[in-house]
């Protein structure tokens, strides 16, 4: 039996035909030399759902109640763009429903928990688990990549290490004199802990390293510190488009980083592609907490219904701010709020309505402008303006316009909108109280 060895494209390939010929996990790793427990994991781990109403000119719903339910109003006010007398029609009604049950296949439970050679796959109503060898094998190969870079640390791991080193470091000890007298409770190189020094990940900065500072360091590339190395698996472009696939009326909102002067303050962008209209945050750094904390922040202002009706789905860039889809997605209290996915890297094209609303911004703050110098009032009122401009593609109505006849404007006024007259819509800095510093 072959240990320690990876599985190969083929060895996926082979694994997904056997499935659909309804092969056992033993018959199948006998005929790949593996262990069992190995088909299985990979199966699991690379299982994808399938969502799709088997009922003609209904949405997907997988409640055990979806026939009998009579539940209405659930979404107030409700941003479906089809409005129907029960909530059990609605594409949203699983995510919204607090007395959602799902249905599962009993036939899953006597094959290899996949669907994979069912022959009622047309006809049936449930969610569908399927195993699929060029998923898994692009899964694998981000998963590879993703674990070779970044500080393999949890959170908490990184509080605790930051509350042991950061005291030691600012007393005037070297990392090298720290990790020799503290090897049994740091557990850590002296190597790693400049790097985190580096990173910014911990309270200590190069400027309490004396000897550090006087010697100039060589110039390198500076790698992006995630702090979920893996939070691009099950989360990629192809994972979006499966997802919207299967949900095609769901409404995405792009999210992107607005960078002024090296090493400043930054803004975080929130477009709502189905109006156009963009949201912009001034945030002190570009890390992923401050991208936490305007979520935080949009979802207390909100509440759960608004802020989950309008931030159904998130696509980002693979920027490190966003490398936490944990704490994006999820409340603090394990309820799920929205759902992040990434794009491809060095492929901006794949969220171009954002990029595009970029360069309103850019006449209002060039490339290399110290945002320093702006309030998040400032920030709001030059958002106001953009907003407030007609467009072609909306058929000259403006993105509030649209917004507001979309989800309402009670929501406008929660988000802290304010339209501009058409008469009075500003592109330039001169919209600031005070002007950019040339």
């Amino acid at each position: 039996m072959e240990k320690n060895k990876h599985l190969t494209a083929e060895d996926r390939k082979f694994i997904e035909d056997s499935l659909n010929h309804k092969m056992s996990y033993v018959s199948i790793a006998n005929a790949l030399g593996k262990d069992p427990t190995t088909i299985s994991k990979e199966v699991k781990a690379h299982t994808i759902s399938w969502r799709k109403s088997a009922l003609n000119g209904r949405n997907y719903n997988n409640c055990k109640h979806q026939f009998e339910c009579k539940k209405a109003g659930l979404c107030t006010p409700c941003g479906a763009p089809k409005r129907h007398t029960f909530c059990r029609n609605c594409i949203g009604c699983n995510q919204h429903c607090p007395d959602f049950e799902p249905m599962i296949c009993a036939r899953r439970k006597k094959t290899a928990h996949v669907c994979n050679g069912c022959g009622f796959m047309t006809e049936c109503n449930f969610e569908k688990k399927l195993y699929r060898a060029s998923v898994a094998q692009q899964e694998y190969k981000t998963l590879l990549s993703e674990a070779r870079s970044g500080i393999g640390f949890t959170e908490e791991e990184l509080k605790e290490l930051d509350a042991k080193v950061s005291p030691l470091i600012r007393q005037g000890q070297s990392p090298h004199h720290i990790s020799v007298h503290n090897r049994d409770t740091l557990m850590v190189s002296e190597a790693t802990i400049y790097r985190l020094v580096d990173s910014g990940l911990i309270a200590a900065r190069n400027l309490d390293l004396p000897r550090k500072v006087r010697f100039k360091t060589r110039k390198r590339k500076k790698s992006a510190f995630k702090v979920d190395r893996s939070c691009r698996v099950g989360r990629d472009y192809g994972c979006f488009q499966r997802f919207m696939d299967e949900n095609p009326d769901t409404p995405v909102t792009q999210l992107d980083s607005v960078l002024g002067k090296k090493g400043g303050k930054v803004l975080l962008t929130v477009h709502f592609v189905n109006c156009e209209m963009m949201l912009a945050f001034l945030r002190d750094s570009n890390d992923a907490k401050s991208v936490e904390d305007v979520f935080d922040f949009l979802y207390q202002s909100l509440g759960h219904n608004r802020f989950s009706n309008i931030f159904r789905l998130c696509l980002a860039d693979n920027g490190s701010e966003f490398s936490n889809p944990a704490h994006i997605e999820f409340t603090s209290d394990g309820k799920q709020r929205t759902h992040i996915f990434y794009c491809d890297p060095q492929a901006p094209y794949q969220k171009g309505s954002a990029e595009r609303n970029h360069e309103f911004i850019r006449c209002f703050i060039p490339k290399g402008t110290d945002m320093g110098q702006y309030t998040q009032d400032d920030i709001t009122l030059m958002m106001n303006h953009i907003n407030s401009y007609s467009r072609v593609s909306l058929g000259n109505k403006c993105p509030y316009d649209v917004f507001r006849f979309l989800y309402g404007d009670d929501l406008l006024k929660l988000l802290g909108c304010v339209t501009i007259p058409a008469q009075q819509v500003t592109l330039n800095k001169s919209v600031f109280r005070k002007e950019v510093s040339e």
